[in-house]
């Protein structure tokens, strides 16, 4: 027995001394029992702190050289990856990675952003201070027809108001639908993200690599997917990367600043000089990355939101065509026109839409077939680019609006949400 003993307590050492190489040995056998083994603490006490520390600078050095790898099969393997930049913490490290690499200067990665004319102030202007440091040029992309920083633009096509009338319609006008326009324009193959497991249950199965939903077969690289929030902030303060200046004022991650707040709310946790002020234990637990975002949003069954769409299965089905391309549903071509169909004395009817719009599109194919059976002429008008007009001519406060005009000039609304066939008939 005695025999055994000794020899577990060797092979203990042996397993310990190789486990920290080179480290001066904690334990050391004192004296040896029949039956059991007994323990003293060496003179040279243990260090724990900076164990501690070691061992997260060879997991952060294990991460990068993971991140790296994955980085250089999307850039080397694929003739198009590219990186859609929120500048958040996880993105500016990939940024930092893609740059280490040469893959920003070589144009072997494209960046693109999407600005959703909702976010906050600084981010752009800090978009524009990391282009400057790497030495590339992002995309930007933002609502269809509406120019690049045009806000008041994009307040008299959608409204000002679309995203407390219909926040579902408003991630697909001015994020998924930008995002995806961005990666077919930018003939993406390989989409690099910088999503991780520990934001939250919807991520935490997710891997390196990874089929996205957008059309089917495109390739989806998650370099940080093993990453937590806190190695994302220890490679920025060992790199001293350029990071978002809302983490000096409390915000553990950004989007819109409409529905983000600092966490906690006093912003008493903040990230300054490439280091933690404050507790920082409100950021790092698990999934708390994203609890300052989407405040106050739900979801149209109620459900608490937490994602824009953009990543979620289904959010290729956008609409980059109009709606009633063919049938018997005829095209009111400006204001003008709609006018005279208005003062033509015979009736007709005229639905308001949006192709952008679900409930439009859901109610196309019925449309379609009341148009074809109808004895008087069916017309669409695109809403979206004359908002003022229809608001005060087609009683439009939102899509879509359908009308009927009567023989004597008046415009009666269709008000119900039965948007068959039968509806329309009876109406």
């Amino acid at each position: 027995m005695k025999c055994h003993s000794l020899a577990f307590a060797a092979a203990l050492f042996a397993t310990a001394s190789a486990f920290v190489q080179n480290a001066p040995r904690t334990f050391v056998p004192a004296t040896v029992t029949k039956d059991v083994i007994s323990l003293k603490m060496a003179e040279e006490v243990f260090d724990q702190e900076k164990f501690n520390a070691e061992g997260k600078e060879m997991r952060l050095k294990y991460l990068e050289e993971q991140a790296m790898y994955a980085l250089k099969i999307s850039c080397e393997n694929y003739g198009n990856a590219v990186f859609p930049n929120a500048m958040i913490a996880g993105d500016v490290v990939i940024t930092h990675l893609l740059h280490r690499l040469g893959y920003l200067k070589d144009g072997k990665c494209k960046i693109m952003c999407v600005d959703t004319f909702h976010l906050f102030p600084e981010t752009m202007v800090f978009l524009a201070e990391i282009e400057e440091t790497y030495g590339f040029k992002a995309e930007v992309f933002c609502a269809e027809g509406v120019p690049v920083g045009d806000k008041a633009g994009y307040d008299a096509k959608y409204g000002a108001d679309l995203w407390k009338e219909d926040i579902e319609q408003y991630d697909k006008v001015c994020k998924v639908e930008p995002f995806q326009r961005g990666l077919k324009t930018c003939k993406t193959d390989c989409m690099i993200n910088g999503r991780t497991r520990w934001q939250g249950f919807e991520r935490a199965w997710i891997d390196l690599f990874e089929n996205a939903p957008i059309d089917g077969g495109l390739a989806k690289c998650n370099p940080l997917a093993y990453w937590t929030l806190e190695d994302a902030f220890d490679y920025i303060a060992k790199y001293e990367v350029p990071h978002h200046p809302l983490h000096a004022k409390g915000y553990p991650s950004h989007g819109d600043a409409k529905d983000t707040i600092p966490i906690p709310e006093d912003g008493s946790t903040r990230f300054v000089n490439f280091k933690f002020e404050g507790d920082s234990t409100p950021w790092l637990d698990y999934a708390s990355e994203r609890k300052g975002r989407f405040v106050g949003l739900a979801n149209k069954d109620g459900s608490t939101k937490t994602e824009c769409g953009i990543h979620v299965a289904g959010a290729e089905k956008t609409f980059d065509r109009d709606l009633w391309e063919e049938g018997s549903v005829k095209t009111v071509g400006s204001s003008d026109a709609a006018i005279e169909i208005i003062k033509s004395g015979k009736p007709a009817v005229i639905a308001v839409y949006a192709p952008w719009c679900q409930f439009c599109q859901k109610m196309e194919d019925d449309f379609t077939k009341f148009a074809d059976q109808a004895d008087i002429d069916v017309y669409k008008f695109r809403g979206d680019e004359e908002r003022e007009f229809v608001e005060a001519n087609l009683n439009t406060e939102s899509f879509p609006t359908v009308n009927i005009v009567k023989a004597d000039g008046s415009v009666v609304k269709y008000a119900s949400e039965d948007r068959s066939v039968e509806a329309f008939n009876a109406f």
